[in-house]
């Protein structure tokens, strides 16, 4: 069963719209061109990355303050272009405050690395854009937890607290170690009234050099996450929500409907609420590290 899409103002991602999921969710394959692929992968400076325990990852223009605040700077250019140049041809941000993302967290996936279910947090508005680079991963959806489904496959009641991504997780950890094992913190989080009834948990297929974008109650009351395995299995038209928005499906079919796990990159724009160009200016643009 299909849902239609939410009233988000994204009227021309209509047509990337993933069905069999709550509205908001939306897949454009192939968004930038192998060469631009290339072209980004070669200017990810190999000093910022940050190893945790499970993947390594690096923040840009700069890592938020403990109080989930981002220090006014301009994000690299390999950043920006083409792909923000791409998200306002599209209107992707154009109802967040600042009107575009000011934030980029890199992440590294390595074959069997992933990252536990969670939700972004409310640093950030509700809409997240991330690119995939080098391998296909699968992203898999979740109810919160506590928030279980009806008869007729709608979530029902409250959620219980929900992993929230730590706005500034991508910091060293040198201490604490098991509090921050999980990469992630627990707190409060209630549902936004979604309505839309499906069936979770269910996968969404990244493939390389496409666009994810979430938003409105995909944002709210969702989690997401990536298993740790070597291999994705079970990929079929049945499994994978946007199985007919990919641009090579026959290359998951010829292999079996497995995807062998290799290294993979995404870049997850964001629009980071509390901006502080002050502060920026105080510690001698910070930001721009």
């Amino acid at each position: 069963m299909s849902f239609a899409p939410s009233s988000d103002g994204l009227e021309a991602l209509r047509p990337f719209n993933i069905p069999h999921l709550p509205p908001s969710f939306y897949y454009i394959a192939n968004f930038i061109t192998p060469e631009e692929e290339a072209s980004i992968l070669q200017k990810i400076p190999a000093q910022r990355w940050v190893t945790l325990s499970h993947r390594r990852l690096q923040a840009h223009p700069s890592t938020l303050t403990p109080n989930n605040t981002l220090l006014a700077a301009p994000l690299p250019p390999y950043l920006v272009n083409p792909v923000v140049e791409r998200f306002k041809a599209l209107g992707v941000f154009k109802k967040t405050p600042h009107r575009a993302p000011n934030h980029v967290l890199i992440n590294e996936y390595q074959r069997r690395e992933g990252i536990m279910p969670h939700e972004d947090g409310s640093a950030y508005a509700e809409v997240v854009a991330t690119v995939s680079l080098g391998a296909p991963i699968c992203l898999e959806i979740s109810p919160k937890p506590g928030m279980g489904e009806k008869d007729d496959g709608s979530p029902s009641g409250h959620p219980e607290p929900a992993q929230a991504e730590v706005a500034n997780e991508e910091e060293p950890v040198t201490s604490n170690e098991d509090e921050y094992d999980s990469e992630a913190r627990t707190t409060p989080s209630q549902p936004h009234g979604s309505d839309a009834r499906y069936k979770l948990p269910t996968r969404i297929l990244q493939e390389s050099r496409s666009l994810l974008i979430t938003t409105s109650s995909a944002y709210t009351d969702l989690l997401h996450g990536i298993a740790p395995v070597d291999v994705d299995e079970d990929l079929s038209p049945d499994t994978i929500a946007n199985w007919y928005l990919l641009a090579e499906p026959y290359v998951f079919e010829e292999a079996g409907g497995k995807n062998e796990r290799a290294t993979r990159i995404s870049l997850t724009y964001r629009d980071v609420l509390k901006v502080s160009s002050a502060a920026s200016k105080v510690f001698g643009g910070m930001g721009k590290r």
